[in-house]
């Protein structure tokens, strides 16, 4: 069955069917192996240059928040990388393959961003003399003014640091989807947006694994922190009502052949999508000015 189709049936139907349809278990499913797509520039054309029905000035600020995310994780996973006796030998080729995935998402939303004739969001600092390419360490405070002070030092407090920015890059995509509605962008959206679920989902194994107190799943479930300071990035996230057309349904309320569906299963079928405002107040304590 081609994904792209059904997508397209439902933008035509009910749009606010279509802009829910980004919670992490259906993209995870529904692109298999064709995720590794987002992982490669794509040779971009004159196409991505039409807006379909959103002006280009509105596409290319989501692109450029885009951007902005994959450039904060990308400084992340290759500082820690390369920070010794940090992430354990078994652990190391997963998270050296989700920096390439964070690389290789900059040079996509560069690539794209240029072919559109406009300008790629840069970080700050990014003529400092550190700067190597994609990677701008003087842009990020990692430790969030001390919050993580122990975050290159301490393998626990990396997951926890890394669950939240995967979790919150992945509800920051949602919240970016309807502005791709009807446009060449929007399954390149989907595919980036597939890589960093499945970034937090191998991290929350990882976690789980170790005995994190709250045994994470692979997704946000309720809206249950991996610390009670990390509440806000989880904020709606226990969110159980659903809309179709003009109607709201309470999930918990259906039927599951059983009974009715638990509040946790209702919670995590969804990625409560973020807006851009909210995601920069979220990540500006490790942006540095």
């Amino acid at each position: 069955m081609n994904f792209k189709n059904i997508l397209q049936q439902i933008e035509k139907t009910d749009q606010e069917v279509y802009e829910r349809l980004s919670g992490r278990r259906h993209i995870l499913k529904s692109f298999g192996s064709k995720v590794a797509v987002a992982a490669l520039p794509l040779a971009i054309g004159s196409m991505f240059k039409k807006a379909y029905g959103r002006t280009t000035d509105v596409v290319v600020d989501a692109l450029n928040f885009a951007l902005e995310l994959e450039y904060l994780e990308y400084a992340f996973y290759h500082t820690a990388n390369r920070t010794g006796n940090l992430i354990p030998t078994a652990d190391q080729p997963g998270f050296a393959t989700i920096e390439a995935h964070e690389l290789a998402h900059v040079a996509f939303l560069n690539a794209t961003i240029t072919a559109m004739g406009a300008t790629p969001f840069v970080p700050n600092h990014f003529t400092d003399p550190t700067t190597s390419g994609s990677f701008v360490p003087a842009a990020y405070d990692f430790t969030g003014g001390g919050t993580y002070s122990t975050v290159f030092d301490n393998y626990p407090t990396f997951l926890i640091l890394a669950e939240v920015l995967e979790d919150t890059g992945v509800r920051a995509y949602g919240g970016q989807m309807s502005t791709f509605s009807g446009n060449s962008l929007l399954i390149q959206a989907q595919q980036i947006a597939t890589v960093e679920a499945r970034h937090a989902a191998h991290v929350r194994l990882i976690r789980r694994n170790a005995g994190a107190a709250e045994l994470p799943a692979p997704w946000i479930t309720n809206n249950i922190p991996p610390t009670t300071g990390t509440q806000a990035n989880y904020l709606g996230e226990d969110n159980v009502i659903q809309s179709v057309g003009a109607t709201s349904v309470n999930i918990t309320t259906l039927a599951d052949g059983k009974s009715t569906v638990p509040q946790h299963s209702a919670t995590a079928a969804f990625d409560e999508p973020l807006d851009m405002g909210t995601v920069r107040t979220l990540i500006s304590p490790f942006e540095r000015p």
